[in-house]
């Protein structure tokens, strides 16, 4: 990653999906997306020493159904009236795994995502961008989203397993 600037870049929320996945009903998968999504990368010299820091607003929730979109964003869920924000600052970033904090309703859990940098380029616009792909699973009961419902013929409603996919873009700083 030496090919990246020193210094802070800023998150692309057009060029970047927060992305989530879980099992419906034991029978198929539900997936949605945040929208909203601030954050930065911070590079030290030479590529090194990455460091990043995310936001998602939960109120932002995307599944393409309103009806549960609005489940989400309540105290079922998210609860994104009391917890409007999803974060995740990261402690190590390796060339192949990034560990951080992630914090979801105020419970905050480390996680380890397999992480792989996509490359750089200037954009036709003279925008020098990077791209990053992280992924990991976590159990959402860890972060207090506990409701489920009991299926009539076994198992439950919503998996705990949650697979997390983050399609990342970052801008970078502006030249002195």
């Amino acid at each position: 990653m030496s090919d990246l600037t020193p210094g802070t870049w800023t998150l692309d929320p057009s060029h970047t999906s927060a992305a989530f996945t879980v099992r419906h009903a034991g029978i198929s998968k539900a997936r949605g997306q945040f929208t909203d999504t601030e954050g930065t990368l911070t590079v030290g010299a030479g590529g090194e020493n990455l460091a990043f820091r995310a936001t998602l607003k939960t109120a932002s929730v995307n599944t393409s159904n309103e009806d549960r979109d609005n489940h989400l964003r309540s105290g079922d869920f998210f609860d994104a009236e009391t917890y409007p924000e999803i974060t995740f600052v990261s402690t190590e970033v390796s060339d192949d795994s990034i560990t951080g904090d992630l914090t979801i309703r105020d419970i905050t859990k480390p996680v380890t995502l397999d992480f792989s940098y996509e490359g750089a380029a200037t954009d036709p616009f003279g925008t020098y961008r990077a791209g990053f792909t992280a992924e990991t699973k976590i159990s959402r009961k860890e972060f207090g989203l506990t409701w489920n419902a009991a299926l009539e013929a076994g198992g439950v409603l919503v998996s705990d397993e949650v697979r997390i996919l983050i399609e990342a873009e970052f801008t970078a700083p502006a030249s002195a």
